[in-house]
């Protein structure tokens, strides 16, 4: 099935998405739009009826390491670093008025 995107479509596309164009953006995007669709019917013409849906793009597994209980960080180590600092506490910009 050929779609075809012309002016009338990217003028439906524009009010729906509440987006505005110029004549030269719109060509861009017919243009863009077109080819996006040539390429899902190259798609379509592959057979796939013995090929099996993916569950995950990868076999790769999640490589989980043991939970052990740690020394917690020193108070002044976890503050070595800290761009700004008050005394025992990180400073960071008011977000709160």
């Amino acid at each position: 099935m050929k779609i075809n995107v012309d002016h009338d479509t990217i003028a439906k596309l524009a009010h729906l998405s509440r987006l505005t164009f110029n004549d030269q953006d719109e060509e861009k995007m017919i243009r863009s739009l077109n080819e996006i669709l040539s390429w899902v019917e190259q798609l379509e013409e592959i057979d796939t009826t013995n090929v099996e849906p993916l569950r995950h793009m990868t076999e790769e597994m999640n490589a989980f390491r043991k939970d052990e209980v740690l020394e917690p960080l020193a108070h002044e180590k976890g503050l070595i670093n800290a761009p700004k600092r008050d005394s025992d506490y990180f400073r960071v910009p008011k977000v709160l008025e």
